[in-house]
């Protein structure tokens, strides 16, 4: 099994086992992290302040998967676009996953543009997917 995984915090393998089925194990899957440069607010994102989120997102892209590595999972990973849905498309044009996992913040403490809907994603990329909240 092929998995993308989605997130804007690092998460650790017990995390990742959590959000998937239980006929899905990440150990015996192949994992490619994704880490979105989100920001903090609709300002920073229309005043195209990029350089903080960017570096966030490359910090949560290395310590996500060297959370993964340290519980089992191995894993590679990539920083991508500011709006989820064209990080997704990116990573799935090189990575042909089998299911999307996306890990958010909870609803009152999401970044700008990560209001995703599981629904839409599925519908949008024809794969499952499975959604978890991490918090930062």
């Amino acid at each position: 099994m092929r998995l993308l995984v989605l997130t804007s915090e690092p998460i650790s393998a017990e995390q990742l086992r959590g959000a998937l089925p239980d006929q899905v194990e990440p150990s015996d899957s192949e994992v490619m992290v994704v880490a979105p440069a989100l920001n903090e607010s609709g300002l920073r994102f229309w005043m195209s302040d990029a350089d903080d989120a960017i570096a966030e997102a490359d910090k949560v892209r290395r310590e996500a998967v060297d959370k993964l590595g340290e519980g089992g999972v191995s894993a590679s990973g990539d920083t991508g676009e500011s709006d989820p849905m064209t990080a997704i498309q990116d990573a799935l044009a090189t990575f042909d996953a089998d299911r999307i996992v996306v890990f958010t913040h909870p609803e009152s403490g999401q970044d700008y543009r990560e209001d995703l809907d599981p629904d839409e994603i599925a519908e949008r990329f024809g794969r499952p997917v499975d959604r978890a909240t991490v918090s930062g």
